[in-house]
């Protein structure tokens, strides 16, 4: 039962012992939410981060676009000075080690896991300078922050965060009919009014019921103009970094309907919508099916999927509860099905297996050394590009729909030589040598797998320490949980 605690988590520690009961092990963790393990100093809320974002983005918009109009050289000195001023690379990074300290440093390694499928379900891809300034925030705020809750919760307090919506485009989401898209000013400038769709279609298809509900056309627009006027209000000076508020002069009036169901104008209309795509048996369906993609098997069955359909239905979609029915099915399956683990996943059980998280995550201390205005060290943006190395950053996907949970998506021959150069360079990047003798990888193998002899007498024909680790990470038994 070993691989069942790289399966849900990620893997144990050289020393470590397995716990008694693994099911319980794993069921607790998912009850609460604990606080986050990172003690560091910058721990900025997303409206925090904001400021940072919108000191970048006023500035180029408004002072530089004037000011070095015909210097393209003031304007890249300008440029690089005002990144280092608002902290643009260092907050993705201090981000990622936030995260990844849940999963190799905290007592909750399976919540943490877990969190990665939500941050990934309701992502948060590379636009609008988000993954430099929101997207880290967001998924601590509205997606972690939120999984002791119900999934309805979560939708709705994902749905219209800052954000999301300037990530899906809602703050162009005008109602024609609506006071603002009557203007005269609109007319004047010739600036019309549009309805937006695209917020609506992905709440819809990504979010909550997928296609298989059966949606129109006429039911995304529908929702679409039930979505007119959540946006961030513009002014000069904070662009469109305000806060989210429902703007009743741009939200296109009358009834609208989504499944048949009639939705009244107003603020309330949103929530009620969003209530019932969540209580739709589509999406019930949906999210077990991916839960089940993510922990177990590419084609998860009936069998796997309706235990966790029931305990959403029981428990009106209480996410712990949701969590526990799926940990329970893994814990089921555990030895029929391997699943091919994501890069990130992988990586970070590279860690911890290694016993290498005195060095990664990043130390705090190390971290907090930095300060706005200077320039930050290639120490501290490690995490980002060793992410971006193994083609997974969890901040700059670049599909609406996230990554693929898929296995063939992750078996390319280049992205496997990218896992051996990433465990070559983990191997001294984050001075494992240090720490290992000629034992630590038999350590390792006997603490997380259940035929340790077999992978044992593969690891033993390497000639170093250094290809040992090459070889022992990139196994089929490694890459599979």
């Amino acid at each position: 039962m070993k691989n069942f605690f790289r399966k849900v988590a990620f893997g144990l520690k050289p020393e470590e012992k397995a716990p008694s009961d693994p099911l319980m092990w794993a069921q607790k963790q998912v009850e609460t939410i604990p606080e986050l393990n990172w003690k560091g100093k910058y721990i900025y809320s997303e409206k925090e981060m904001r400021k940072h974002w919108i000191k970048q983005r006023v500035t180029e918009e408004t002072t530089f676009k004037k000011k070095y109009k015909n210097d393209p050289e003031g304007l890249r000195i300008a440029e690089k000075k005002l990144e280092d001023d608002s902290g643009k690379k260092f907050w993705p990074n201090n981000e990622i080690c936030m995260r990844h300290a849940e999963a190799v440093r905290s007592n909750s390694p399976v919540l943490a896991k877990l969190w990665y499928f939500w941050t990934n379900h309701f992502t948060i891809s590379d636009a609008q300078n988000l993954p430099s300034f929101s997207t880290g925030a967001y998924q601590r705020e509205f997606i972690r922050a939120n999984m002791d809750k119900t999934f309805e919760t979560m939708a709705i307090e994902g749905t219209i965060a800052w954000p999301m919506i300037m990530h899906l485009d809602n703050k162009d989401n005008i109602g024609p009919k609506s006071v603002s898209g009557k203007s005269e000013w609109r007319r004047r400038k010739k600036e019309p009014a549009t309805i937006n769709e695209n917020h609506a279609r992905e709440l819809m298809e990504l979010h909550t019921v997928s296609p298989k509900a059966g949606y129109t056309q006429e039911d995304v627009m529908g929702l679409a103009c039930i979505m007119t006027g959540w946006k961030p209000k513009w002014t000069k000076k904070t662009d469109q970094g305000s806060d989210i508020r429902f703007m009743s002069d741009e939200h296109e009036p009358g009834k609208k309907y989504v499944f048949g169901k009639e939705y009244k104008k107003g603020k309330k209309s949103l929530k009620i919508a969003i209530k019932d795509l969540v209580n739709h048996p589509s999406c019930r369906e949906f999210i077990a099916t991916k839960l089940c993609t993510y922990l177990i098997t590419d084609k998860p069955t009936k069998e796997m999927i309706t235990p966790i359909i029931k305990a959403w239905e029981q428990s009106d979609g209480h996410l712990p509860e949701v969590h526990k029915a799926a940990i329970k099915v893994a814990f089921e399956y555990n030895d029929k099905y391997q699943k091919f683990q994501n890069p990130e996943n992988w990586w970070l059980q590279t860690i911890n297996m290694s016993g290498a998280t005195y060095a990664y995550p990043i130390p705090e201390k190390k971290m907090d050394k930095f300060e706005l205005g200077y320039l930050i060290s290639q120490e501290l943006r490690e995490p980002d590009w060793l992410l971006e190395s193994i083609g997974y950053h969890p901040y700059r996907s670049k599909q609406p729909n996230g990554y693929s949970d898929l296995s063939s998506d992750w078996m390319s021959t280049e992205l496997i030589i990218r896992r051996l150069m990433y465990a070559k360079r983990a191997f001294h990047t984050y001075k494992i040598k240090d720490q290992i003798d000629d034992t630590i990888h038999e350590k390792i193998i006997r603490t997380n797998f259940d035929n340790p002899d077999k992978i044992l007498k593969i690891v033993s024909k390497a000639k170093s320490n250094e290809e040992k680790h090459m070889i022992l990470f990139n196994l089929p038994e490694v890459l599979r949980a």
